[in-house]
């Protein structure tokens, strides 16, 4: 299993270089998305959204998609510390297949291990009330997704064991 999306019925081509990119913290009820520089060096926490209905949902997504002209998008991939992908990776490989659908824009798939972790560290640090840290954690873990994914000089690597 690796990073890159090998499901049927996605945009299966070559990963962009260069524009702006869409990354997600993926849960069942809410969805932190980050946006990248054109240039693909920075990552900014964008959105929290919270899931409503699949249209809904589509339309969100599509709006922020189209506004921000998105290229590619990356999807945090709860993998377990054995690096073994369990029923949420498998909901997550699903969430991101569909939305390469219908935005037309390939995806692939990044090992989130940690990243709400270190974002709640990060908002404790800053001295954040726990109602304001619920606030911003799902939109920095999708920071935190994005970042490390444009940072990796291998962005097809598989997510490793510890």
């Amino acid at each position: 299993m690796n990073n890159t999306s090998e499901t049927e019925g996605t945009v299966e081509s070559e990963f962009p270089t260069e524009g702006r990119l869409l990354g997600l913290d993926y849960g069942t009820k809410r969805v932190g998305i980050a946006i990248s520089t054109a240039e693909q060096n920075i990552s900014s926490p964008l959105d929290n959204y919270t899931r409503q209905s699949v249209e809904q949902d589509q339309k969100h997504l599509q709006k922020i998609i189209t506004e921000y002209q998105c290229k590619g998008l990356v999807v945090g991939l709860p993998v377990h510390m054995s690096g073994d992908e369990g029923q949420k990776a498998k909901e997550a490989r699903r969430f991101g297949d569909w939305i390469s659908q219908f935005a037309g824009i390939p995806v692939r798939y990044w090992d989130e291990r940690y990243s709400s972790a270190t974002a709640e560290e990060f908002l404790m640090n800053m001295n954040i009330s726990r109602n304001k840290r619920k606030a911003y954690l799902d939109k920095l873990a999708a920071q935190i997704i994005l970042q490390s994914f444009l940072d990796s000089p291998n962005r097809d690597q598989k997510p490793e064991s510890f």
